[in-house]
């Protein structure tokens, strides 16, 4: 018992000597596979904003389904593309006054040679 425990702790000993822990140890990068092998949970907003909890085969956080734009009235369309239309910004340049008169503050300069 004690010479396996005595093994077991220079198993153990070794590999921690052999992994290093430094910053370029792991990586982030895409998982590239087309089948996962659970299923993760996600929210799914529907056209009309309620939200469901549903099970997803792929790690999604949302899903958004989109809007039937057919199926509105005229005035909701015309309010969907003012939405999705970008905004524009007005740019108000203010004109500065200069009344400064700098002959008045010379006499405060020195003239150093």
């Amino acid at each position: 018992m004690a010479s396996l425990l005595k093994r077991y702790k220079e198993i153990l000993f070794v590999c921690q000597t052999c992994t290093r822990n430094i910053s370029n140890r792991a990586t982030c990068g895409k998982i590239k596979r087309k089948y996962y092998e659970r299923l993760y949970p996600t929210t799914v907003v529907l056209p009309n904003g309620a939200t469901i909890n549903v099970r997803y085969p792929q790690p999604r956080q949302i899903i958004k389904l989109p809007i039937d734009i057919t199926k509105l009235s005229p005035e909701e369309q015309a309010a969907l593309k003012r939405r999705r239309q970008p905004k524009t910004e007005i740019e108000v340049e203010k004109e500065i006054e200069d009344n400064f008169d700098r002959r008045k503050y010379l006499q405060y300069m020195n003239k150093s040679k």
